[in-house]
């Protein structure tokens, strides 16, 4: 079967302010559709990477396609494939939440004939439905993320590129654009850049890390966890053993480490529950729990950038 180009491919591609690279030497290919996370301490170089890819900013040296265009040699077609959502939503304070999203669907070239439908069809879709005369600048922060959104969205593209799209949202507002970017990712590629990794967890199929400018990890959080040692473990509470039998458990077979939690708790890895359980029953201990956890994002953040999101 004939593989589809990717939405997104760099090669090397690097972005210097004086003596400060930002970006160094970032290769990643993204296919669609679906959602990436793509994640980083402050700092890492995302958002400046976000900048390249939509054209926001000139790269120094390397190369970027995206949706199958040179984003240095066909900047403009670059710009119609993709949707940018900056951290900062770029309103015009003086407009109303309509004229914005009018004004941005004709610069954005969506017909006149389908100008109108459009706009509301995104306002539809981002909760906007009867807030068309307000003015954009007396919104509160999560309507300026919805209007945002909406802009981003207005001409249908086929990549979009959200910089923390749910900030500033309430936990109502939170649902609803959670539920509307997995909506949208069903024909569409999303790339989603967030501090929240519970919810890159809740949407995404693959995520990238990068730190002090360079890609350190690109998979699954079940694959990056893996490749850091920090895959699935088991959760062990037991009473009335000794104090600690942590050298017990560690000789079932298939356990590879055994660390103590707390006085009847125990973490353990290796596919090693129905041994577990054996040993404890064998002893006449009282197994009060065997819960199995998978690796959270948070602790493969941790192991390959060395901080907290």
């Amino acid at each position: 079967m004939l593989e589809l180009a990717p939405m997104i491919e760099t090669d090397k591609l690097t972005k210097r302010f004086g003596a400060v690279t930002a970006v160094d030497s970032v290769d990643m290919r993204i296919h669609g559709p679906g959602i990436v996370g793509f994640l980083g301490p402050n700092g890492a170089g995302k958002t400046t990477t976000m900048r390249l890819l939509t054209g926001f900013l000139p790269m120094t040296d390397g190369r970027a396609v995206v949706a199958g265009h040179d984003v240095f040699e066909e900047p403009q077609q670059v710009k119609a494939k993709v949707g940018y959502l900056p951290e900062a939503p770029p309103l015009y304070p003086e407009l109303t939440v309509g004229e914005y999203l009018r004004f941005v669907a004709e610069i954005r070239g969506v017909p006149t004939a389908r100008r109108l439908a459009q706009v509301g069809e995104v306002m539809e879709r981002t909760g906007l439905r009867g807030w068309e005369d307000r003015l954009t600048g007396s919104l509160s922060k999560g309507y300026r993320q919805r209007v945002g959104l909406a802009q981003a969205l207005v001409h249908d593209p086929p990549l979009l590129i959200l910089d923390e799209p749910t900030s500033g949202l309430d936990p109502a507002q939170l649902v609803n654009i959670r539920k509307l970017i997995l909506d949208l990712a069903a024909d569409r590629t999303v790339v989603l850049s967030t501090h929240v990794l519970p919810e890159v967890e809740r949407l995404c199929s693959r995520v990238i890390l990068i730190h002090e400018g360079r890609l350190v990890g690109d998979g699954t959080i079940e694959e990056l966890a893996e490749d850091v040692g920090a895959g699935p473990w088991l959760e062990l509470v037991v009473s009335g053993a000794p104090d600690d039998i942590s050298a017990a458990l560690a000789s079932v077979d298939a356990v590879d480490s055994v660390r103590r939690l707390s006085r009847e708790t125990y973490r353990i890895t290796g596919d090693a529950a129905d041994g577990v359980a054996a040993r404890v029953r064998q002893e006449g201990w009282q197994l009060k729990a065997l819960i199995p956890h998978q690796a959270s994002l948070q602790e493969v953040f941790v192991s390959l950038v060395g901080g907290v999101a």
